[in-house]
Parts: structure tokens; sequence; C-alpha cells
């Protein structure tokens, strides 16, 4: 029911920054969590980063920290995806998606890490990092 609109996507040096964003339907938006996902050729679904509905909480995968930065603007009905530093081994397709459970409490064995605790997904934006 909920759609996703991605943007952002493009080709960029190494060293660069690209930002994404993720603009979804009102209010059904702002009570859940979001996650971001990439998925390079030959290779796994891989998590991202996810943040809460008010963005009390937020969680990276190790080899984002200290690069990527997940923020939301309820008001606007947008995640977005701050990246910095980007590196060719972060060339993927990026896609959103939306948490299935209702103001998830803070996790604490890491369940969003796994795509099927999200339902709706964005179409994907391409990354591609080139040296």
């Amino acid at each position: 029911q909920v759609q996703l609109v991605e943007s952002g996507g493009g080709l960029v040096q190494a060293g660069g920054s690209l930002r994404l964003s993720c603009a979804a339907s009102e209010r059904t938006f702002s009570n859940y969590a979001m996650g971001w996902f990439r998925q390079a050729p030959g290779k796994e679904r891989e998590f991202v980063a996810a943040i809460s509905w008010n963005g009390g909480w937020l969680y990276y995968a190790d080899s984002m920290k200290g690069r990527f930065t997940i923020s939301r603007d309820n008001a606007k009905n947008t995640v977005y995806l701050q990246m910095n530093s980007l590196k060719p081994e972060d060339t993927a397709v990026y896609r959103c998606a939306v948490d299935r459970r209702y103001k998830r409490s803070m996790p604490t064995n890491s369940e969003l890490l796994r795509p099927n605790e999200y339902d709706y997904w964005g179409q994907g934006t391409q990354v591609t990092v080139s040296s």
C-alpha cells in the first residue's frame, strides 16, 4: 500500500559523496522505522543502516560506520542516507524499506539487519563509485 520513491544515486569518484533520498507515504512512514540496504552484482543483499520512527535510535553496518549517516525528516516523509568517503566497493543498488513493526523499540538482537523484517521496498537507485 505504501509507495517509496528513491533518488540521489549516480556516478561519483572514490572519496566523493552522495546523498540518497527516499520519500514515503505520510503517517505510515512517520510511525515506522526505516532501513537502507544495498546489493552488488553477484552478492547478497547487505544491510546498510536503519533509523527508528522518530530518529531515536540508529544502527549501522560496520563497514559504513564513520562514513554513512542515516537521517529522516518526518515532516517531509523522507529518509536520507548521506554517504561520504565513498569507495568502489560501495557500488551497488541501494534500496530503502519500511519496518514491519509499528514504532519498534530499540532492537536488542539486530533483527533489523534481516531483509525479512521489512515489508515495503523502494525500486532502488544505482550508486557507482569509480577510482
